[in-house]
């Protein structure tokens, strides 16, 4: 399934049906009286999250989305069937912007989560309801409801709770490929990775997602190569891990490269990335000597104030340190939204009736 992670499309709820103008004509009822029914109400347009999606491509083609009109009201006082409604599924994370003014309509994040987008029109009046005590026979009728029209827009940002953050060929993929089932695209050259790409993970009884993202660039936050569309995806994650080549030329200032562009990508969308804890790892280590490895880590402690963890993930050497690292990440931030359990006031049960408990 190919990847999109934002759309402009145009939703249209449905007009209210017309009333209807009768009059009951039986045999042997010369005037029978007004029996014109309501129109039916338009269909809503509704925003539904499901959990079997990670991609808008389903927005990509068809831009125009369309509740059905009502039915027009009848004789005999039947009123017209409703319209169908429109539902639009969007995958957990999707964001949903009024794309006229820029405001925030709603945030779709939990499966099973349903929001009004567009409600229908209602329908007209049938001449039955205009009857009165002095206008037996009305032929007044109103018109349906017209429908309503918006133009949004749609941003999914994954639901992960770790973000892989690197130069591109920093072995992402390879870590992501070790510690889940995910088999992402890998191979010895830039720009492997077009697309984010999602491993689940489990230590022990713990589960949680990992997002590869393809790799940075320096100008990544003015728009220069690949990963400037991808880090809105790490604004939701618990922490990232951030891998460094130790076999490029002067790492750390590969790493002082993305933590910059963090910087002015955060500036620029009023965000906070840079702000999330991270772990940085020197990947590959398995293609030098330990010794070399070891002044490498030294310099680059020195060089940025940050102590990095050695991993091979080819080897399998530091994976284990890295994925707990990231554990208690996640760990801390399914603690922190924890919803607090309520709990009984002591007077409650102090102050009860006699013979209750």
């Amino acid at each position: 399934m190919k990847f999109l992670d934002e759309a402009v499309i145009v939703a249209k709820s449905g007009a209210g049906g017309a009333g209807c103008v009768s009059f009951r004509r039986e045999k042997f009822i010369e005037y029978g009286g007004p029996d014109g029914g309501n129109g039916g109400k338009g269909g809503d347009v509704w925003l539904e999250c499901v959990g079997n999606l990670n991609t808008l491509i389903d927005y990509r083609y068809t831009q125009l989305f369309k509740a059905k009109t009502g039915m027009h009201g009848a004789g005999r006082n039947m009123t017209g069937a409703a319209g169908e409604d429109m539902v639009l599924r969007v995958p957990p994370g999707t964001e949903v912007f009024d794309d006229e003014t820029g405001d925030l309509v709603v945030d779709m994040v939990t499966v099973g989560q349903r929001h009004l987008l567009l409600p229908g029109g209602r329908g007209g009046r049938g001449n039955l309801s205009f009857k009165s005590s002095t206008n037996q026979a009305p032929r007044e009728f109103t018109a349906g409801v017209p429908a309503q029209e918006m133009k949004v827009r749609l941003r999914l940002k994954i639901l992960a709770d770790i973000g892989l953050l690197g130069l591109p060929n920093a072995g992402k993929s390879t870590f992501v490929s070790k510690v889940s089932r995910a088999k992402p695209k890998i191979a010895d050259y830039p720009f492997t990775t077009l697309h984010p790409a999602l491993g689940l993970v489990r230590r022990g009884s713990m589960e949680f997602l990992v997002a590869d993202l393809p790799g940075l660039v320096e100008g990544a936050a003015e728009g220069i190569g690949l990963g400037h569309r991808f880090l809105k995806h790490v604004s939701r994650c618990a922490g990232v891990l951030h891998l460094v080549d130790v076999t490029q030329d002067e790492p750390w200032k590969a790493y002082k490269g993305i933590r910059k562009e963090l910087g002015v990508y955060d500036e620029q969308f009023e965000s906070q990335l840079a702000d999330l804890p991270e772990v940085v790892v020197l990947t590959k280590t398995d293609l030098m000597l330990p010794e070399e490895v070891a002044d490498i880590a030294k310099e680059f402690a020195k060089k940025t104030k940050t102590k990095p963890v050695l991993m091979s993930a080819m080897e399998g050497e530091g994976v284990d340190e890295v994925v707990g690292k990231l554990s208690d990440f996640v760990t801390a931030r399914r603690v922190m939204d924890a919803p607090v359990a309520e709990v009984e006031p002591e007077y409650a049960l102090r102050d009860a009736p006699e013979g209750h408990e």
